[in-house]
């Protein structure tokens, strides 16, 4: 895991050294850096080691120095691809570095490799005698990366703030991602908080020819729902199938030179892999690692602990507390790349931190909630279709005024709380229903804090494309839909790579295995919910493994008890407000007339790391 930049065009070696020094995070182990004679390309690269440790390095080149490379992931199948281009009559010069089979790849089959690939990456190719610059982000977005232009200047980096290492580089904040920040808790693809930055969404290339070629970007996969109606076997085929593609999955993914661990919450998705893990790792070799808080309705450290003695796993449970938060922060502040609105980065970082004293790769649970319907707003969604048929406006904002009289509760997804959700989500069209259940900010909201006119349409428009993508298909499908194409890739994923690899540690996340998501596309919605019971494929396929209580245990969620904590003072986020709108919420929610929660981390995230920058 590591991080890359390079620019072509205008710049210095300065400005190279200066973009990977901002990447040191990302790679602890090596920096290296490459530049064509006349300086018109230039390469830098920032490793962790974890595969191939002594012949790794980047940037590396082909033989004949024509094709070079700087790459940030993990391609799981690198030996299958390495056996198959041996067989067409490639010579290796490395053990089993990933990294070289990238380049033997793209010089055998071109920008069509990524099609072969099964892992997580961002890389950057550059052929010499083509003068061109290919980039490529895994079908996901677990890795990122960036580019902008200016003019004379192509420059891409892991992340946005190393483009703005470079001397001719100049932006500022730009509104429409604040815009969009307000509606979100996150600024989603291809946009940044940057004017002029763009985030490489997932599942693209983008590709230019030098010198002033424009930027081609293409999309090479996106994530389709194509439910067949009657797949062969039936459930119990597809639990085999599923148990036997999630061992494969977790078996490519615990194959390191570095030690590897396991995050265990204690609810099904990490303990399917911790259990996964234990059939096919060394008895008592399994490190696992968790969180836990001192608000018992968020606390899940008690099931962690079980799930880890199940499977002789050596677990190592952290506390997290307001005073661990208001340490914390103050680093994030100033290494973000991009604020989130997402205070369960906050405890990621120091479990990353914690486990990053142990072992260098950790395994988790992503994806699991997108791919399988797991989150409460799919409990919802048949009633959320009735009401919206039934219910008239006017008594529907006669029951909004009357939810907001409802005692305010700072537990962990307490009844109050989702009934407010759901119907302040419910005063939108149904496209829209997913991206307000989880905003800061209403549309009318982010109008009056910005004092700006906006509409939904442009607010939500990811999620609006993502909802009219699957169009034709059930509700639950066009849900599933929008969590894996713009909240997975936005939110957790984001979360979870800064998390970590501001810690040096590389995170892996076995449910989205190529053959995993291939399986459960097909399948109907039918069996990722049913009767309102989440997850029911899942929980059948890992019968075998798991017992009852764990398998079937309600669903926490990894929150953070943010709310109680701004309620009581005991928060970082008590800066003066910036504005009547702010001070209004904050003094509201502290003196529990409303739960603000949402909106005063998001905002506090954003205040924060702009100062971060001013600084």
């Amino acid at each position: 895991m590591c991080g890359i930049a390079g620019f072509a065009g205008a710049g210095e070696r300065a400005d190279l050294e200066r973009m990977a020094g901002m990447l040191a995070h990302r790679g602890p182990d090596s920096e290296a850096f490459w530049s064509e004679p006349d300086g018109s390309v230039q390469l830098a690269h920032r490793r962790l080691a974890v595969v191939d440790l002594a012949d790794g390095s980047q940037p590396m080149w082909t033989s004949d120095e024509r094709l070079g490379v700087v790459f940030n992931g993990e391609i799981y199948n690198h030996a299958e691809l390495r056996e198959e281009l041996e067989g067409l009559g490639h010579r290796f010069r490395t053990g089993h570095s990933d990294t070289e089979v990238l380049l033997h790849a793209y010089r055998q089959w071109g920008d069509s490799l990524v099609g072969r690939l099964e892992g997580m990456w961002a890389f950057a190719f550059y052929d010499r005698p083509a003068r061109r610059i290919f980039l490529s982000r895994d079908r996901f977005g677990e890795k990122p990366l960036y580019w902008t232009r200016a003019p004379g200047l192509f420059a891409f980096a892991s992340e946005a703030t190393a483009l703005l290492a470079h001397s001719e580089v100049s932006t500022g904040i730009d509104p429409a991602a604040v815009r969009k920040y307000f509606a979100y808790g996150y600024v989603p693809a291809p946009h940044s908080i940057y004017s002029g930055v763009h985030k490489l969404p997932a599942g693209h290339n983008l590709s230019v020819t030098l010198p002033g070629g424009e930027p081609q970007l293409k999309t090479y996969w996106e994530f389709v729902l194509e439910p067949e109606a009657a797949p062969p076997g039936g459930p119990p085929a597809w639990e085999e199938e599923l148990r036997e593609r999630l061992l494969c999955s977790v078996a490519r993914r615990l194959e390191a030179d570095v030690p590897v661990g396991i995050f265990l919450s204690g609810g099904i998705d990490s303990a399917g892999i911790t259990a996964a893990a234990a059939l096919q790792a060394e008895p008592g070799s399994l490190h696992t690692f968790s969180v836990g808080f001192d608000e018992p309705s968020f606390d899940e450290s008690a099931a962690a602990r079980r799930v880890a003695r199940l499977f002789g796993a050596e677990h190592h449970p952290y506390l997290f507390t307001a005073e661990h938060a208001a340490r914390v922060w103050p680093v994030l502040a100033t290494k973000l790349d991009e604020p989130l609105g997402d205070a369960s980065l906050l405890p990621t970082y120091v479990l990353c931190a914690a486990a990053r004293r142990r072992v260098t790769v950790a395994l988790g649970g992503d994806g699991a909630d997108e791919l399988f319907a797991g989150y409460d707003p799919f409990r919802a969604l048949r009633w959320a279709e009735a009401y919206a048929r039934c219910v008239p406006r006017p008594v529907h904002r006669a029951l909004c005024l009357l939810a907001a009289k409802f005692p305010v509760s700072h537990s962990n997804l307490s009844l109050g709380f989702k009934v407010k959700r759901a119907l302040a989500g419910l005063d939108g069209a149904p496209s829209l229903w997913n991206p307000l259940w989880l905003a800061p900010l209403a549309p009318h909201e982010v109008a009056e804090l910005l004092e700006e006119p906006v509409t939904p349409e442009e607010l939500y428009s990811e999620a609006i494309d993502a909802w009219d993508s699957a169009a034709g298909l059930s509700i639950v499908d066009r849900t599933l839909q929008f969590y894996t194409r713009t909240y997975l890739q936005n939110d957790i994923l984001t979360k979870v790579d800064r998390a970590s690899m501001l810690r040096g540690l590389e995170v892996r996340s076995p449910y989205l295995d190529g053959q995993i998501v291939d399986l459960v596309r097909r399948l109907p919605a039918s069996v990722k919910l049913r009767g309102g019971e989440t997850k029911w494929l899942l929980k059948r396929a890992l019968e075998p493994w798991l017992p009852a209580d764990v398998r079937l245990r309600p669903k926490k969620g990894f929150g953070v008890p943010v709310g109680r904590w701004l309620q009581q003072g005991r928060a970082p986020m008590n800066a003066p407000p910036g504005g009547a709108f702010q001070a209004r919420r904050l003094a509201e929610h502290r003196a529990g007339r409303a739960d603000h929660r949402l909106y005063l981390y998001a905002d506090w995230a954003l205040t924060r790391f702009a100062g971060a920058q001013r600084g």
